[in-house]
């Protein structure tokens, strides 16, 4: 990136106040994801004072509320747990000289937030790693690095938040966060022979994918919606899946399947202020052929449909696209993987909420170092985009034109 970017050296963030250990059940949900990174990154164009300090120390306050996040994983028995060690979280301070980042802040994370040391976190790594950095320009980023067993998106923006309340001075968090399952009520749960080829597919890390920042139009998207009465989110799901599918596939008779993940708490009665993993990821089948070729509307029904079928299925705690048999095996997914598009969303989860003195971010960014397939991510309104911000890794540097040519044509 054009400015110059100086890191202290990273340092241990303890819980303020010392508490006992004890250790936490992680679900099915959780264990599907335990050693995943992710990192989402927040850019605030109004200054605060002290930014790093601040932060720095709302972090040390809020772990004393989310003790897990101070912990470690640990391997009991062959199940895995977070021990509540209060070990703590990886901190680092870094100052810039320029302007904040650009449109493309994606590509040059590594400059601005930290990173695990290995593609998947290893147990003996802290869960969470942060990285705040103060620009010339006045402005700062906020980038959080975890690991999605500790949480999943919707569970970390509500701790980032509670990290900005306690840095605005507020004595407690808003929200009283729950991480027990035991405490949590009704949780979505997933076989253990789908636990299994989830934990399988993590491995199968696809580094030849480019990331990309693109916008999906208000104009397009409201057209789609006014036309078929469907949310925001399907209609840039449905504008995703056709323009890449176009993109990469040439065989119409080759299998070129949707993911997308569904935050299911509401549907479920999860405790308010759960924040362990709570959602899970249907696929929608279809021919290639079929998705190039169909109208818009039809893709919309397909989502609708399978959105549908997951919700029907929550009364019973079980995830649909995870019954009956119907997981493929890995060998099936390494075959499809390229075909396969995971769509999510950032836009409800709440890390536009997060305010450390002085607003909410201009702009929320998704990262993944590891990814095994490709993925697009919708993330919360961006100032001076007039769209929806898309953060993608699903095209391999080859196909790149041809997508970016297909959103344009829509």
């Amino acid at each position: 990136m054009s400015a110059v970017v100086t890191k202290s050296v990273p340092v241990v963030v303890f819980p303020s106040e010392p508490a006992g250990g004890g250790n936490i059940n992680l679900s099915s949900v959780d264990e599907c994801h335990a050693g995943l990174p992710v990192t989402s990154l927040l850019v605030f164009d109004n200054p605060i004072v002290d930014p790093v300090e601040t932060i720095k120390r709302a972090l040390s306050e809020a772990l004393v509320h989310y003790r897990p996040i101070a912990g470690r994983l640990a391997d009991e028995g062959g199940a895995l747990r977070i021990a509540c060690t209060g070990e703590g979280v990886s901190f680092v301070g870094a100052s810039a000289s320029g302007n904040l980042p650009p449109t493309s802040a994606t590509l040059q994370i590594k400059d601005i937030a930290l990173q695990y040391p290995a593609d998947l976190c290893r147990h003996s790594d802290p869960l969470l790693l942060m990285q705040v950095t103060e620009f010339s320009c006045g402005g700062f980023t906020v980038a959080a690095t975890w690991n999605h067993a500790v949480a999943d998106g919707k569970g970390m923006a509500q701790f980032l938040q509670a990290v900005g309340e306690l840095g605005r001075g507020m004595p407690t968090p808003s929200v009283l966060p729950v991480r027990s399952c035991e405490e949590a009520g009704s949780l979505p749960v997933v076989p253990a022979s789908a636990v299994a080829m989830h934990r399988a597919v993590m491995n199968l890390a696809n580094k030849n994918l480019v990331a990309l920042d693109v916008t999906v139009p208000w104009s397009l998207i409201r057209r789609i919606k006014v036309e078929y009465g469907c949310t925001v989110f399907e209609a840039v799901a449905a504008v995703l899946w056709r323009c890449r599918t176009r993109a990469v596939i040439t065989d119409p008779e080759a299998a070129a399947p949707l993911s997308f993940a569904c935050n299911l708490r509401k549907h479920l009665g999860t405790k308010d202020g759960y924040y362990g993993n709570c959602f899970t990821q249907p696929l929608v089948y279809a021919a290639a052929g079929t998705v190039a070729n169909c109208e818009i509307g039809d893709l919309v029904n397909l989502i609708k449909c399978a959105k549908e079928k997951v919700l029907l299925d929550t009364s019973n705690g079980e995830c649909e696209s995870e019954r009956q048999g119907s997981t493929p095996t890995v060998d099936q997914i390494k075959n499809l993987l390229y075909n396969i598009l995971a769509v999510g969303s950032w836009r409800n989860l709440g890390f536009d909420g997060a305010d450390f003195g002085h607003g909410s971010p201009s702009r929320v960014v998704w990262h993944m170092e590891q990814v095994a397939g490709p993925c697009c991510i919708a993330c919360p309104p961006c100032k001076g985009k007039d769209g929806v911000n898309v953060v993608s890794l699903c095209v391999k540097p080859e196909h790149v034109d041809a997508f970016l040519a297909e959103l344009a044509s829509m």
